[in-house]
């Protein structure tokens, strides 16, 4: 069955959408318990903990704001004709690709969507058949595919390890 892009975008932007709402949401508890650490003298020997809780309101709002960003960058791209690929063509942005590896189990197959945003989120296939992994251009995989075709082999080192995919097909 082929994938439909409009339906794996509008599923990344509802998982982007919702890891916002955790983050604003984790942004305002943050800052409410630094705020609210009980009596000015508690405050004073608990100094650390209102600086911690601080840290971590600063943190969650990057985060958000980073969120926001990558919705807007998918919002954008999304709002043109997403790129149609032929089946020996080179990977690019809009890309699905099919790649298989060798490991200790045998043969696995795996499938990416490049896109501009949402790196590493996995999304799942028609009904909850299959999963895809987001990837972008900036990613070792992403550097790594673009331009390649079908029948292509190409080596990605992730967290120290070599690994080899060969690419299938591209949509």
């Amino acid at each position: 069955m082929p994938l439909d892009k409009h339906t794996l975008l509008h599923q990344l932007a509802e998982r982007l959408q919702q890891s916002d709402r955790l983050a604003h949401r984790a942004e305002a508890d943050a800052r409410e318990a630094a705020r609210s650490l009980a009596t000015e003298s508690e405050k004073k020997e608990d100094g650390r903990a209102a600086i911690e809780y601080g840290s971590l309101a600063t943190g969650q709002a990057n985060r958000a704001r980073r969120l926001q960003e990558e919705l807007q960058a998918l919002t954008a791209f999304g709002q043109k004709d997403l790129p149609r690929f032929p089946r020996q063509g080179p990977v690019g942005l809009g890309a699905l690709v099919d790649v298989s590896t060798e490991d200790e189990d045998g043969f696995a197959e795996r499938t990416f969507f490049v896109l501009p945003a949402g790196a590493g989120t996995e999304l799942t296939g028609p009904g909850g058949d299959g999963f895809l992994s987001v990837i972008t251009p900036s990613s070792p995989v992403g550097r790594a595919l673009l331009g390649r075709r079908a029948g292509d082999t190409v080596e990605v080192t992730l967290a120290g390890e070599v690994r080899e995919w060969t690419v299938l097909e591209v949509a």
